[in-house]
């Protein structure tokens, strides 16, 4: 990504963060004005910011030679941003029912002694703030209303994802019988791949003027991606180097539905499987050692890395069958960079 397209994205996050604060539909003054732009900006632009950039990557991809105006570049961004505060909004909140402590290397919003619950309220004025630049900058577009249904559609998809996520992991009644590999991949799938993955590249579709149901099997491979990239992020939140990824992780500690737990019920023996039910989900380092042991043993390492290598064989050759290849181009850039990430 040229550091010139992100100065670019980050421009066009101060001017869509300018409209917002003086939204015409409502009577800003100046301390509420003042807390939704600290507000957006402790959390909105934080992160890598990959969800937001794909869009015009994709965009950029499926234009080919083509040249991109100023208005496209601009319509670009502005849709990776409204991605972007989909996932600030999601953040907030998520960070609220998991009491988390930290994001992205600095306290989770409601950790503010000025904020608290009103973080609450936030997320919800993030995730209205999405149909506010979607009406100012699309609502003349033919494709509008589908920008309308893709974001309600996703989500809807992402809630839902979490709430599976929640009932799973229910912290009261510590049950690993109920982990599989069925139900990881349905709480990926839906919490993760499809606003991670599919939308940004829906997002440059729609833009470049596509129908979206035509393209089922782009959103078929964008979602198998989205799972192969959070069984990355299993893998690396337990055989990962800290320094590299940028926080410690404590999936094992959370009693997490995580890909390693999964593979690990599935080879473990009757003994081992005792051990794991003793151990998993306790916060002492003595029982997150013998679950880290026992994934050496069971060599979930190999495991992964033959996972790894079948996905994405796997991916390459769906990709290589579609008729189109600016598609497939948008395809294999996102596939080049998550394949063996190291963080």
């Amino acid at each position: 990504m040229s550091s010139d397209l992100k100065s670019k994205f980050l421009e066009v996050y101060e001017t869509l963060k300018s409209e917002l604060i003086h939204d015409p539909a409502f009577e800003f003054d100046d301390d509420s004005r003042q807390w939704v732009e600290r507000m957006l900006d402790y959390n909105v632009p934080g992160g890598k910011l990959n969800r937001g950039l794909s869009v015009v990557d994709s965009y950029k991809l499926l234009k080919g030679e083509e040249e991109l105006t100023e208005d496209e570049v601009f319509l670009a961004c502005a849709l990776g941003w409204c991605i972007e505060w989909l996932q600030a909004y999601f953040l907030v909140l998520d960070d609220i029912m998991d009491e988390s402590h930290t994001r992205r290397g600095q306290p989770c919003w409601f950790r503010l002694p000025k904020v608290g619950m009103i973080a609450v309220n936030d997320g919800v004025v993030l995730r209205n703030h999405i149909p506010r630049i979607l009406k100012k900058h699309f609502r003349s577009k033919s494709y509008y209303v589908d920008l309308l249904d893709l974001f309600n559609e996703v989500e809807f998809q992402t809630a839902s994802g979490q709430m599976i996520d929640l009932i799973t992991t229910l912290v009261g009644e510590k049950d690993l019988s109920k982990y599989s590999l069925s139900i990881h991949r349905r709480i990926v799938q839906y919490k993760t791949a499809y606003y991670s993955f599919y939308i940004p590249v829906a997002c440059a579709l729609l833009m470049f003027g596509e129908n979206l149901d035509d393209h089922v099997q782009v959103k078929d491979v964008l979602v198998e991606m989205g799972t192969y990239f959070q069984v990355q992020d299993d893998y690396l939140d337990c055989f990962g180097a800290p320094e590299v990824i940028g926080k410690i992780g404590t999936d094992i500690e959370d009693f997490k539905c995580s890909w390693l737990v999964v593979k690990a019920l599935e080879l473990a023996n009757e003994e081992q499987k005792k051990l794991l039910n003793e151990n998993y989900g306790r916060k002492d380092p003595a029982s997150v050692a013998k679950v880290k042991e026992l994934y050496h043993t069971l060599n979930l390492q190999g495991v992964f890395e033959d996972y790894e290598n079948k996905t994405h064989e796997k991916l390459v050759k769906s990709i290589e069958t579609h008729p189109s290849n600016a598609v497939q181009a948008v395809l294999k850039s996102f596939l080049g960079k998550i394949y063996k990430r190291q963080k």
